[in-house]
């Protein structure tokens, strides 16, 4: 290979990876951030809104769920969807009973008898001190409307409980002391009856029954379902992350995302959309989102179907459950218990609902991957660290240090092959010079090298691919799980699951502007996006550069300047990710070069002298 086909595919290698970072910036990045930006907006300005919108709201479609079919998602009195009215609007449409447990807060509706209205004591929309808390459910005719609620359906000719029907409290609110009661009479002989209680976490538990006062008997089915309307306000919308509709059923998890149902249920024909259903006895169904969950858990022995839907009509995602009917003779009643989690998705709590409820796999509704077995118990440890410690930054820092402990023989052995390797860079260059123009020859005459000198090119690889699960579960455990919300650090970094707040751009706020004040602007926005490189995602890029300098260099010399334009390339990637895995990428960085130093100074190995460069 001649040196100008060498700078040309450099010159080629290059101009692919900078397309490849502009276009990933430019069609998805910036786009994402920018409606991330609008529905943030759009959210703070309905929690400060306090003037009445005055607007007729129409409505009415069946809410019936149908065993083997995907109940429908809006209910008769649902306001139309399409208004989306403000929140404090959609509140006062109903008489409602409040909400205050002592993690929660909000209110039940009594025209449905359903929960639509709860907030998030313990957690805020951002940093600020005087953030709205995040609400978590909201009216159906609101913005980003969410709602969870419970019920029973009957063949027709039988008046059971709707979004219309009004209910009798027998309390003004409900606390972790005071359950709360509702009724209602069909005027047709079927009396039901609603007790609605939480606890000291999120978890509501709903006592549907129904008593019989006619002449009939009657065959009734409860249900529990999660309806969303439209997508969350910040989907994250990455490969890594599962959120959408999900449940275990059968002892068996699945998951499904938003695209997905959509594609599965979307009809240009306008024809009613198929279900996807799940038989199962016992489990639990619902909706997750990167940090919150609401889902329907169903008796450990009840036989139910669960469905999983999309209505294309109203752009609206439920998830849902049917029990087997019960048959209610004249004179008796009947009873099914649900219970509702409308919460965060803090680990340890999902666990001790798990284990104390029955409930199955319910930890697994934080995405902990495939490699969940490793994911799992680096959480655990990180979360033992971070109950000593205090600082999630320190903890993350303390946890790396361990985990390459942990590692550290596979490290030795693939450090101390790619020293070899490194010591024979000076005979691999002169067999380079000698029959560069024979790659068939060159070849022969390197494997020869190696075996005279006991090397194994492959020996260095070998344990750097073990390790890979280990690294990929921590990058998991530092990305999905609530522990990094809104978790300082040290100086600027005030929230480790956001980027890096500094700029490159602005001397790192030397200069008075803001560059991301025009990161919405076509083009010239995915360019600022793109250099707005913060402080820690820089010393990344120059730990990473430090470390592939004390590794070998590659015989081929297309490949040898791939490795190094890597740091530049990941420091761009890096820019916009959450700063507390740039600030393990970098920490793990500096240990991988305090590591391969002592092993090369074990064995003895010296810096590879620069060649000269030919006339």
């Amino acid at each position: 290979m001649t040196p100008q086909t060498d700078k040309k595919n450099m010159i080629i290698a290059i101009a692919i990876s900078a397309a490849i970072i502009f276009g990933w910036q430019f069609f998805y990045e910036m786009p994402r951030q920018e409606k991330l930006r609008a529905a943030h907006d759009a959210q703070q300005a309905e929690l400060a809104a306090t003037q009445s919108a005055n607007q007729a709201v129409s409505g009415a479609t069946n809410n019936t769920p149908t065993t083997g079919t995907a109940a429908t998602t809006t209910a008769p009195g649902d306001a139309g969807i399409g208004q989306q009215l403000p929140r404090a609007d959609a509140l006062a449409q109903s008489e409602r009973v409040a909400i205050d447990a002592p993690k929660l807060t909000g209110s039940v509706a009594l025209k449905g008898g359903r929960v639509d209205d709860l907030v998030l004591k313990n957690y805020r929309e951002t940093v600020a001190p005087d953030s709205p808390n995040v609400v978590l459910l909201t009216p159906s005719n609101s913005l980003h409307g969410y709602i969870a609620e419970t019920g029973w359906w009957a063949p027709a000719g039988i008046a059971v409980p709707n979004a219309t029907t009004t209910w009798k409290a027998d309390g003004a609110k409900l606390t972790q002391q005071t359950p709360l009661t509702l009724t209602w009479d069909n005027g047709a002989g079927l009396v039901f009856t609603r007790k609605i209680s939480i606890d000291d976490g999120y978890m509501f538990k709903v006592e549907d029954s129904v008593a019989n006062n006619g002449g009939a008997s009657v065959s009734l089915s409860p249900y529990s379902r999660v309806a969303r309307f439209g997508l969350p306000p910040s989907p994250s919308q990455t490969y890594v992350l599962h959120e959408g509709p999900m449940g275990v059923f059968d002892g068996k998890l699945n998951e499904e995302k938003y695209h997905s149902v959509k594609s599965h249920f979307e009809d240009a024909e306008g024809t009613e959309p198929k279900s996807m259903d799940f038989p199962s006895t016992g489990g639990w169904v619902g909706i997750s989102d990167k940090y919150w969950l609401v889902a329907q858990v169903a008796p450990a022995d009840a036989k139910l179907t669960a469905h999983y839907s999309y209505d294309p009509k109203f752009d609206s995602y439920q998830a849902d459950y049917v029990a087997d009917a019960r048959d209610v003779a004249a004179g008796a009643s009947a009873s099914f218990t649900h219970q509702v989690f409308a919460g965060a998705k803090e680990v340890r709590l999902l666990e001790n609902y798990r284990d104390n409820l029955n409930i199955p796999l319910f930890e697994r509704a934080v995405d902990f991957g495939w490699f969940f077995f490793l994911t799992k118990p680096l959480h655990a440890f990180l979360d033992w660290i971070v109950r000593y410690i205090g600082n999630m930054g320190i903890a993350i820092l303390i946890l790396t240090v361990c985990v390459k402990a942990v590692m550290f023989p596979l490290a030795n052995k693939s450090y101390a092959s790619m020293n070899k390797m490194k010591a024979l860079q000076p005979q691999m260059a002169a067999l380079k010079e000698q029959y560069g123009e024979d790659k068939q020859r060159f070849q022969q005459e390197m494997m020869a090298l190696y075996k005279k000198e006991k090397v194994n090119p492959a020996a260095g690889c070998l344990p750097i691919v073990v390790q890979i699960p280990v690294f990929y579960a921590l990058y998991k455990v530092l990305y999905v799980t609530i522990d990094m919300r809104q978790a300082p650090f040290f100086g600027w970094i005030h929230d480790l699951s956001m980027p890096d707040p500094t700029s490159v751009l602005n001397l790192f706020g030397l200069i008075p502007w803001d560059p991301h004040l025009y990161m919405t602007m076509p083009i010239v926005g995915a360019a600022l996006h793109l250099l707005s490189i913060g402080v820690w995602p820089l010393i990344m890029g120059v730990t990473m550069w430090l470390q592939m300098r004390l590794n070998p260099t590659p015989p081929d010399p297309v490949q040898a300047k791939m490795f190094a334009v890597m740091p530049f390339i990941f420091t761009f990637m890096l820019g916009s990710m959450p700063a507390g895995l740039v600030i393990y990428w970098a920490w793990n960085n500096t240990l991988s070069i305090c590591q391969q130093k002592f092993i090369m100074y074990r064995h003895g190995t010296k810096p590879t002298p620069k060649q000269p460069k030919k006339a």
